[in-house]
């Protein structure tokens, strides 16, 4: 008989021993169980939303290895990685291996040593007899299972043959898993894998944390300088800019570099060894931005990538999302940025054009084009395209930061509807648009449909604005394409509502493109609240710990402790084994390996905080007692420069000191655009030189602390 609750139970012991969390992210634990219960499933999580745990708990708790089918060796080797660093035995077979360590590896999972074993689906095809022949294998997981599927963006047609191991191991439970996916695309998942019954989990794709921004209409110089301005805006933060061709890509890196940036770039055209130091270099924080093509990130788990820029709009939605969502994967609040200009429509079309598969890939072009021109929130147009309804505005995207005019559009929306149903659900956009305006195209008289009632009942609205009206239904989850049946529009239970039960639709107004484009305004910050917060001081102190940590480990930093626990950390200054324990993402198994160290840390942190703290507080009493800057300095027996540099640290640190008592605006004004110029917002002497002289020193360093607290810099 099977205990569920004993499984829960064991289950979220390990989670916290080996992950450090006290709780499931949603549906990890019904998951858990359900292929405890050597059910078949389907999982779909946007990234960073947990779906390897799903597989990785039940691999601890059952006889036998998991294998994991995965489609890049970086994939494999950051898995296997992250899992070795929680204490967990993994191993992945791949064309890195030599004969004798692959035979060691498949010995240890013999032993019983080994919980998951990574392989490619070319080896697990090729290996097939010596894996499933020879070792207890009692759980198959199929990671980035869209693969499979030729509906899916990234088709991979060796995936296909795996549908060989279900079909000889009926009794083998299988668990797929993806980020991405339309509805088309599971069932074909589903059946291509030939999983039987399977419990299809569809967890939420919404990460809020994400901001969402597109730029549209930007001139390339335009785009470089505001790329340029935002990445020195944020000097500690890793991102990565995707572009559109590998000669863009080089570009880029290079004139970002030329500017005093550090970046690098990654193709499919380097070497296998530069793509390897590239991707080493940015796992392990020693290179913080890279400019590349979709080939780079698939297989990158690093959870701290903090913004995305897509540098060109990307051919389907599939693809964008996958790739904005290597950003904030430990939770925290990250960005994202896409420009694209009418060149991009133009060289996609002609990919498109080229493909195997034209008409799919232009109506996924289209869609993606879309969601660059909508006036509709964004998150809501992501979230329908993967079958998800947003009830409210997100509010942490561009439209709903500057939201364009909306009206009732209800009875335009029926008509639609309605039409669409009438002609049972066959039509495409573009017969639906010509039935509503009343066309005499010979196709659409063949299918009958000029009898049907809303035959010509859209007439007063022109073909393109019709067109727009659909597009806007479709991104309020009021319409589906079907794209196995040549993309034909159906509706969802939501659109029945808006027919049945007077549910009321609100569409944008349209505008003309030129319009539209004034609207798009975007200004680069740092996160004010958040460089100004106490704990902050504390956290970058505790990054430059883990650098070194994670170097003397020989592993990625985020493999220490991600930001996210490590932000907890600094907020609560943890003193004890308990109190750090009790922080989420700590472990026993992380505890056992860097507890002792990072208490220490932030002992020491807290010793020279309070030296720091008495000189300068010794300063501000002096300041409250209405002293001059030169009797401070006499009395305290330092410079009067040293002095200025404390009033200005006491007002980035919260206290009542006003800079304008030594500074006016002019001088602020002065420094902004110095620092704008040159880059340069630590060092007062480059922007002295900039200034010519104008400027003192003193000012400077007040003016560079008040637009730093402000968030201007």
């Amino acid at each position: 008989m099977f205990d569920i609750e004993n499984i829960v139970g064991k289950s979220h012991r390990l989670l916290k021993e080996y992950f450090g969390y006290d709780t499931f992210r949603p549906l990890q634990e019904e998951i858990v169980t359900h292929v405890m219960q050597k059910r078949d499933s389907l999982v779909l999580m946007p990234t960073g939303g947990g779906k390897s745990l799903c597989f990785q708990i039940p691999a601890l708790m059952m006889d036998g290895v998991t294998v994991v089918v995965s489609p890049l060796i970086s994939l494999m080797k950051d898995q296997v990685d992250g899992l070795n660093s929680n204490g967990i035995a993994a191993a992945f077979l791949n064309s890195t291996l030599t004969e004798e360590e692959e035979s060691k590896i498949m010995q240890q999972c013999r032993e019983g040593k080994i919980s998951l074993l990574y392989v490619s689906p070319e080896r697990i095809t090729r290996s097939f007899e010596t894996i499933f022949g020879m070792l207890n294998v009692s759980l198959l997981a199929v990671d980035e299972a869209h693969c499979i599927s030729s509906w899916g963006h990234d088709f991979r047609p060796e995936y296909q043959q795996l549908k060989w191991i279900k079909h000889t191991f009926p009794d083998l439970p299988v668990i797929a898993l993806t980020a991405t996916a339309d509805k088309t695309t599971r069932n074909d998942i589903i059946t291509q894998l030939g999983i039987r019954e399977p419990k299809i989990f569809l967890g939420s794709f919404n990460r809020p944390n994400l901001s969402l921004e597109v730029r549209v209409g930007v001139g390339a110089k335009d785009k470089d300088r505001e790329i340029l301005d935002y990445i020195r805006s944020r000097p500690n933060d890793a991102g990565i800019i995707y572009c559109m061709s590998r000669k863009s890509c080089e570009r880029l890196s290079a004139k970002l570099n030329s500017k005093g940036l550090h970046t690098d770039f990654y193709h499919a055209g380097l070497s296998a060894e530069q793509r390897g130091r590239v991707q080493d270099s940015f796992i392990n924080d020693d290179t913080l931005v890279i400019c590349a093509t979709v080939a780079f990130g698939m297989g990158i788990d690093k959870s701290n990538v903090r913004w995305v820029m897509h540098y060109n709009l990307p051919k389907n939605v599939e693809g964008y999302y996958q790739e904005i969502g290597r950003a904030g994967r430990d939770g925290l609040p990250s960005d994202t940025f896409l420009y694209f200009n009418l060149g991009d429509i133009i060289t996609l079309r002609k990919f498109a054009e080229e493909s195997g598969q034209v008409a799919l890939n232009l109506e996924k072009l289209a869609q993606m084009q879309a969601f660059s021109e909508s006036d509709i929130c964004r998150r809501k147009i992501l979230l329908s395209y993967f079958g998800e309804y947003l009830d409210k505005d997100c509010g942490n995207c561009d439209v709903c930061k500057n939201p364009p005019k909306k009206f009732d559009g209800t009875i335009i929306a029926q008509k639609a509807l309605s039409a669409m149903m009438r002609t049972k659900e066959n039509a495409s956009t573009q017969m639906v648009v010509d039935i509503l305006r009343g066309s005499q195209k010979k196709e659409l008289i063949d299918h009958g449909f000029h009898r049907i009632k809303t035959y010509g009942k859209g007439a007063d609205i022109v073909e393109d604005d019709w067109k727009q009206y659909i597009r806007q239904m479709m991104h309020l989850g009021l319409v589906e394409v079907a794209y196995d049946r040549n993309n034909a529009l159906r509706t969802t239970e939501l659109a029945r509502k808006v027919l049945f039960e007077d549910k009321k639709v609100g569409l944008v107004k349209l505008v003309a493109p030129e319009i539209r484009k004034k609207r798009f305004k975007v200004t680069y910050t740092k996160e004010q609240a958040q460089k100004s917060q106490p704990w902050n001081q504390l956290f970058e102190y505790l990054r430059k710990w883990r650098v070194e940590m994670a170097r003397n480990k020989g592993i990625p930093p985020y493999l220490v402790f991600n930001d996210a626990t490590l932000r907890e950390i600094a907020v609560s200054r943890p003193e004890s084994m308990i109190d750090l324990l009790s922080i989420s993402g700590v472990g026993k198994v992380k505890y056992d390996a860097y507890g002792e160290e990072i208490l220490e840390e932030i002992s020491k942190f807290k010793q020279a905080q309070r030296k720091t703290t008495s000189t300068y507080q010794l300063t501000f009493d002096m300041y409250q007692k209405g002293y001059d800057v030169a009797m401070i300095g006499q009395l305290r027996g330092m410079n009067v420069m040293t002095v200025y540099s404390h009033l200005a640290f006491l007002y980035q640190q919260g206290f009542a000191v006003d800079p304008f008592r030594y500074i006016d605006k002019e001088d602020v004004v002065q420094v902004l655009k110095a620092v704008q110029v040159t880059g340069e917002k630590l060092q007062t002497k480059p922007l002295y030189d900039f200034l010519r002289g104008e400027v003192d020193y003193y000012r400077i360093r007040l003016s560079l602390a008040y637009l730093s607290k402000e968030g201007k810099i």
